[in-house]
């Protein structure tokens, strides 16, 4: 049985309040914005659950956590007969957190654009985004949670970041130039 001490519901309210935002945009990501709360709600029983296990000596909590949450998404989309469509109508926020309005790509590529390059992408790529950006995990952090190298993080991020930028680029009826940064 797992270990009680006093000071568990602070802590779990603290933990709470820290990470809630990131794990739900985490599963933003995947799922429309009513599966993204039951699953950060589920992802959240599990944390209580296994609070009396968590170890500050082999992971940080954003990270366990975030181990926590991959794992209620894997579990999710075993119980799914398919997957469901990226829909940022669903969850604007995803738009926003990736790219700011002031950001030349905000007025180049709109939703929709932005919709379909997410749906474009493979599911590591889709999920290291998330990760990256949602959940806002270093890419060491990345790399231990999805069993990659450090490098390989940088990678995908790099090449899903130019394939935005070279379909805002189409979106402009711009081709030859998209090296612009992001």
């Amino acid at each position: 049985m797992a270990r009680q001490r006093d000071d568990d519901s602070d802590d779990l309210r603290r933990v709470y309040r820290a990470h809630v935002q990131g794990v739900f945009a985490f599963f933003a990501y995947s799922v429309s914005r009513e599966v993204a709360e039951d699953l950060t709600s589920s992802c959240f029983e599990r944390v209580i659950r296994a609070w009396g296990s968590f170890d500050p000596s082999r992971a940080s909590e954003r990270t366990w956590i975030m181990t926590i949450a991959r794992n209620v998404l894997t579990d999710h989309y075993r119980r799914e007969s398919h997957r469901r469509a990226v829909s940022t109508d669903e969850h604007p926020g995803v738009i926003d957190r990736l790219v700011h309005d002031e950001h030349p790509l905000a007025r180049s590529l709109s939703s929709e654009g932005f919709a379909d390059w997410l749906r474009g992408l493979g599911p590591e790529a889709r999920q290291v985004l998330a990760l990256r950006f949602a959940a806002d995990l270093s890419a060491s952090e990345i790399a231990a949670l999805c069993d990659l190298s450090v490098a390989n993080v940088h990678q995908i991020v790099s090449r899903s970041l130019r394939r935005l930028r070279e379909a805002a680029a189409v979106g402009r009826g711009q081709t030859d130039d998209v090296s612009g940064s992001v």
